[in-house]
């Protein structure tokens, strides 16, 4: 077996969901000595935009989406690793993104969903998990110079940490350097527009879409 082969099968095994096997092939690329970088892109990169494209289409169901998000996980922390060793990590070929559930809030699964599309479209993720105080995220932004802050919230005595967050990059010089987006079931376009928040994602897919317009229109007002 080659390269290509195994880089076929870590795209397959994102797309079935197997975790196992992921983990398996990421170890095979290891030995026969892949390009890890390739074998990102081309394997699991390429599998989870596939899984993306058919939830949104509606072809698969969310239990599918977060199997496939921990078969790229188990293979991506391997790559990860082997990577650390040399002093590299993972290239991205999209912006960069810092995401949390806010204060108050340990929903995760929609977070981690978004999280999971927005690497398929090659941002590079950093996730703080949930919880999140308003102090970490301003540390966040301010470490990682992110494009986009995500911030969400399942719960509606949650959602105004969204804009304890947004006055605080205000109050803190930073919330010109980076577009906020807010998402979650507790929150609504309406609630994005009151706390001026630059985007609102209605599902992982939208998120994922409207960020990339962020971006484009960002980039074209430097231009």
């Amino acid at each position: 077996m080659h390269g290509t082969e195994t880089i076929q099968l870590l795209e397959q095994s994102v797309i079935e969901g197997d975790v196992d096997n992921a983990g398996k092939w990421a170890l095979q690329a290891l030995d026969e000595q892949t390009d890890i970088h390739e074998a990102i892109n081309q394997g699991l990169i390429k599998g989870i935009k596939q899984v993306g494209d058919a939830f949104g289409n509606g072809e698969i169901f969310l239990p599918d989406l977060i199997l496939s998000s921990e078969a790229m996980k188990a293979a991506s922390d391997i790559f990860e690793q082997e990577l650390k060793k040399s002093g590299q990590s993972i290239q991205a070929t999209g912006g960069k993104l810092v995401i949390g559930t806010v204060k108050g809030d340990i929903h995760d699964i929609g977070k981690t969903l978004v999280s999971t599309l927005f690497k398929g479209a090659g941002f590079t993720v950093i996730d703080l998990g949930v919880d999140v105080p308003t102090e970490k995220f301003i540390e966040a932004v301010q470490e990682h110079r992110p494009d986009i802050l995500g911030l969400s919230s399942l719960l509606t005595t949650s959602a105004i940490e969204q804009k304890k967050v947004l006055d605080t990059l205000h109050e803190s010089g930073l919330r010109s350097e980076v577009k906020v987006m807010v998402g979650g079931g507790a929150v609504t376009e309406q609630w994005s527009s009151e706390i001026e928040a630059d985007e609102y994602g209605g599902d992982a897919r939208e998120a994922v879409d409207r960020a990339c317009s962020l971006l484009s229109a960002a980039q074209g007002a430097v231009q």
